[in-house]
């Protein structure tokens, strides 16, 4: 990622904040519609797994300036989500939801620079997080 994508990421996800709650529920929403499977992973109560998904985000696109600091919690998510029953082939989809979302929640603030922004901070991080977990970072795709 460039400073300027970096840049990109953490602005415009400061106007994503005070619509946390929502952003969450419209991820959820998106990511069981799209991959109805997935949903049997989330056993716990919703509204705590949305405030740990958007208090996570937070703290990767804080960290993103300096991503060696973000990696160990990465690597200890992805191990994590192995014992949920999350598989490599997942985190597309996750990506996909997760970019949906953004795109609905910054509306005109979801240019495409901004895409390609938030594009590229999860395309690192889920390589990264699906090598951690599985060892192989092609195994997503």
């Amino acid at each position: 990622m460039t400073p300027d994508q970096v840049k990109l990421v953490q602005q415009s996800f400061a106007k994503v904040v005070p619509i946390s709650d929502q952003a969450a529920v419209i991820f959820y929403d998106r990511l069981f519609e799209i991959a109805p499977a997935v949903k049997p992973m989330f056993t716990g109560d919703m509204a705590v797994q949305r405030g740990k998904l958007m208090t996570m985000l937070g703290a990767v696109v804080k960290g993103l300036s300096n991503i060696e600091s973000i990696l160990p919690a990465a690597s200890a998510l992805a191990i994590r989500h192995v014992s949920y029953g999350a598989k490599a082939e997942h985190y597309p989809v996750v990506g996909a939801a997760l970019l949906w979302t953004l795109e609905k929640g910054l509306g005109d603030g979801w240019t495409p620079e901004v895409a390609d922004a938030w594009t590229a901070a999860y395309t690192t991080l889920s390589g990264y997080m699906i090598s951690e977990a599985y060892g192989r970072p092609e195994a997503a795709e």
